[in-house]
């Protein structure tokens, strides 16, 4: 008889990971979207190598260093929240300790234990560390790991950095004649892997996911290109 297998992720360490993989995933995918556009439409007016190069170095950098900024500010901002929910709980704890103690006995009781088994949790995790016992019952916040916009900010700007090399590298590094067949069929592969690895780590259907990085790559890349194209054709 084989044992069954749970292997799934609960509570505060799937939040964390899915946090995580957020990041990661988004930096990823806008940059190889991003820098796959811009090469492509760039490829599209003029197929001089030095002018690739700088147009996917100046994306590279600007969209490495955009990411890491606005999740720098979204998570600080999230974390500003996060202590200041954690200080009016201190406040509450400290001016109003029975109508705390009744308060997270209501909500252990909402979560399916009865009055009797309810007080008596709540009494022992206000004994052991109440305002620990309320981040985590009542706002759903671990106080020993609140979010960090270093780490995001990092996270993002290394997730665009690698995403973005891949279409620079095949855009420069073949020969002419292959350049632009080279980006789309890695481009399209490596999106085709980030959206199932993303849910495969969330642990959604990945074909799903597949087809929308695809769809969304195939279709900034061909914008692009077109708009390239034509102003190349223009001579602007």
């Amino acid at each position: 008889m084989t044992e069954p297998t749970h292997d799934e992720a609960h509570g505060g360490a799937l939040a964390e990971r899915l946090n995580w993989l957020r990041a990661a995933v988004l930096g990823a995918n806008d940059g190889i979207v991003s820098t796959a556009g811009l090469v492509v439409g760039v490829a599209g007016a003029t197929d001089d190598r030095s002018a690739l190069l700088t147009a996917g170095l100046a994306g590279l950098l600007a969209g490495s260093m955009s990411m890491a900024a606005g999740e720098y500010v979204s998570v600080s901002t999230q974390r500003d929240s996060e202590k200041a929910a954690l200080a009016v709980e201190k406040r509450e704890l400290r001016e109003q300790p029975e109508a705390e103690l009744e308060e997270l006995t209501e909500l252990l009781q909402e979560r399916g234990l009865s009055r009797d088994v309810a007080m008596e949790a709540a009494e022992q995790l206000t004994a052991r560390d109440a305002l620990r016992a309320h981040a985590r019952v009542e706002l759903g916040i671990d106080p020993d790991r609140l979010t960090n916009p270093w780490h995001a900010a990092w996270a993002s700007f290394l997730a665009f950095t690698a995403g973005a090399l891949l279409p620079l590298l095949a855009m420069v590094l073949p020969p002419s004649a292959w350049r632009l067949t080279v980006t789309i069929v890695s481009v399209l592969a490596a999106l085709a892997l980030t959206g199932w690895s993303s849910a495969r780590l969330g642990a959604a259907a990945p074909a799903r996911a597949m087809l929308r990085n695809v769809a969304g790559g195939a279709l900034a890349m061909g914008v692009t290109y077109a708009a390239g194209t034509l102003l190349g054709a223009a001579g602007v």
